[in-house]
């Protein structure tokens, strides 16, 4: 494996717009010249939807196909600004481990050598809260350097993010530490980013960005495009830029200090209060 490039994972609830920010700073990150290779870890192989313009075959599915046969072609697909994106795909819904897409993505890759392809920096984008040791493969097999947890001021997201906190702790050793921090999205008002910035302080952690809830995300990924492309004068697009840039360069770690039932029921009554205060 290629140990020159940066290597960086996206985690977060499902739903939380975890995947539009990881293709939306692949797309913004090729485009300014680095050599991007993305890897969409979700069963619903959704990942690199708005990169290439439709669902790509994942590797699943084609290994299934074509076995021994399968080679680099059948599994890497140019995407917007000339990323590469391969999704690992996952079982049939009800039906086996979703987890083993990632394990199966990360074997085959190493097999066709395409980890010691010359990238500047290789995305991951993964679901779920770790509670299925399959979605902590990145870490386990120690294939990413830092991971990002995208999060909102909902309890579920909370409550997931503090999980993959729990998570990265099992991981990270006093040598490598892997929790890069935060990423706030879908705020809509001060109420938000106070919930978030107090968890942040309970968990002495960073936060890299805060990216306010945006129509002309939500229109752009109908269309099937990344809001670099659709519309690269936008504000959105140059706060999505600076955070490419931020994440690319090196971003100090901070220790995972995930919080006890105790800490979060906590938490979740600060959230309550925050809550009232919008509702009078």
């Amino acid at each position: 494996m290629n140990l020159d490039n940066k290597r960086i994972a996206f985690y977060g609830k499902g739903g939380i717009g975890k995947s539009t920010i990881a293709a939306n700073v692949s797309a913004a990150l090729s485009k300014a010249g680095k050599k991007v290779l993305h890897i969409g870890c979700d069963p619903k192989s959704d990942s690199t939807r708005i990169l290439v313009k439709r669902r790509i075959p994942t590797v699943l599915k084609t290994l299934k196909e074509k076995g021994e046969q399968l080679n680099k072609e059948d599994i890497l697909f140019a995407g917007a600004y000339g990323v590469t994106c391969v999704e690992a795909g996952g079982p049939e819904p009800g039906i086996g481990c979703a987890g083993m897409g990632i394990s199966a993505v990360i074997e085959t890759l190493e097999k066709l050598e395409v980890f010691a392809m010359d990238w500047d920096l290789i995305v991951y984008d993964v679901l779920g809260d770790v509670v299925c040791g399959g979605f902590s493969i990145p870490m386990r097999k120690q294939c990413v350097d830092t991971v990002y947890i995208v999060t909102s001021s909902e309890f579920m997201s909370l409550y997931a993010a503090n999980n993959i906190l729990k998570g990265i702790a099992h991981y990270e050793t006093p040598a490598q530490k892997l929790f890069g921090g935060f990423i706030h999205n879908r705020w809509t008002s001060k109420t938000d980013k106070d919930v978030v910035d107090h968890f942040i302080q309970m968990t002495e952690s960073h936060l890299i960005a805060s990216i306010e809830q945006n129509q002309a995300i939500k229109m752009a990924e109908y269309q099937r495009n990344t809001m670099i492309e659709a519309d690269p004068q936008a504000p959105i697009s140059e706060v999505i830029e600076n955070l490419g840039k931020d994440l690319f360069c090196e971003v100090t770690a901070c220790d995972s200090h995930p919080l006890d039932d105790e800490a979060m029921e906590a938490l979740f009554d600060f959230v309550s209060v925050k809550n009232q205060e919008i509702s009078r």
